[in-house]
């Protein structure tokens, strides 16, 4: 059997007046993001620090320069049959330039943080977002999946209550 392959890939929410920046992933064929709702980012290239890589796919995705910027956590994003991809998770809160009016790669828009939930996500992608809002300090979250169905969900090498995580019932 051979061995999936991983790749780093980094993963941003800008923030502003209570708005996360989100893409709606429409415009890449055999996207494995296809019609989901998401930060932006990307995989990594040669050489470059995870740093490099959120500060090189901000700008090509947004046309936004990121001024402050900060790591979150790892999300270690595994869809069966599909490349592992270790995923640095930033938010940002600063930036210099204009939103840019197009991306190749989906539609930019500001959504309010409590509408979030109602979009078109990854299941495992409100666990994060609940770990952002309880400002949570670095974290390593394991999500694997098979399609669509989160078949396990792994806080700091736990599994988590994902049902009971999301109602506030499940303890950290």
């Amino acid at each position: 059997m051979e061995a999936e392959k991983n790749s780093l890939t980094t993963l941003c929410y800008l923030e502003q007046d209570g708005k996360w920046l989100m893409m709606h992933r429409v415009k890449k064929e055999g996207d494995v993001n296809r019609d989901k709702w998401i930060g932006v980012g990307g995989h990594a290239e040669r050489y470059e620090s995870p740093e490099d890589c959120l500060i090189r796919e901000v700008e090509e995705e947004t046309g936004l320069r990121l001024a402050g910027y900060r790591f979150r956590g790892i999300v270690t994003f595994a869809l069966l049959g599909v490349e592992t991809q270790y995923m640095c998770l930033y938010t940002a809160d600063r930036w210099e330039g204009e939103l840019s009016e197009t991306c190749r790669e989906g539609v930019l828009e500001w959504v309010e943080k409590e509408r979030v939930p109602s979009l078109n996500l990854w299941a495992g992608d409100l666990v994060f977002f609940k770990l952002l809002e309880l400002e949570r300090p670095f974290f390593s979250l394991k999500l694997v999946y098979d399609r669509d169905v989160l078949l396990e969900c792994v806080l700091d090498g736990k599994p988590l209550d994902y049902e009971g995580f999301l109602r506030g019932e499940a303890a950290l």
